[in-house]
């Protein structure tokens, strides 16, 4: 299949997780972000109220799923905060190698870490005027 495909059909995936969880309060989709730590890809993913213990994670190829649940607050008389069971599937946005992620649950944030197929490291190369480049110079 060619990547327009694919792309579609992760939406659809994505959508019918969504409606899955439909509950009296909406849908709970924690938010989340992927930033490029140079040799490594780290999922971001905000579950405040979530335990350890009722995370899993789940890599398949190009993709990894995130399932858990906020449990709900006993005698609560009010609020806005969605509970239950959530599922979210992510893409890579790079490739990794297969089954390097190492998960970290701290503050309310659920980081997983994996290590890219081709690690990009940015390097800078300083310049010095008192040091020639080239021997007898």
């Amino acid at each position: 299949m060619n990547e327009p495909v694919l792309a579609r059909l992760q939406q659809l995936m994505t959508l019918r997780e969504e409606v899955e969880t439909l509950g009296p309060g909406g849908p709970w989709i924690p938010a989340a972000d992927w930033t490029d730590e140079d040799t490594h890809l780290a999922l971001h993913l905000d579950v405040p109220g979530v335990s350890a213990e009722s995370l899993e994670l789940l890599e398949d190829g190009s993709t990894v799923s995130v399932t858990g649940e906020r449990p709900a607050l006993p005698r609560l008389i009010g609020g806005d905060r969605p509970t239950g069971t959530f599922r979210r599937s992510f893409t890579f946005p790079q490739d990794v190698l297969p089954q390097t992620g190492e998960a970290q649950l701290a503050n309310g944030v659920l980081t997983v870490r994996f290590q890219k197929k081709h690690p990009t490291i940015d390097v800078q190369v300083e310049s010095r005027p008192d040091h020639p480049t080239e021997p007898g110079r």
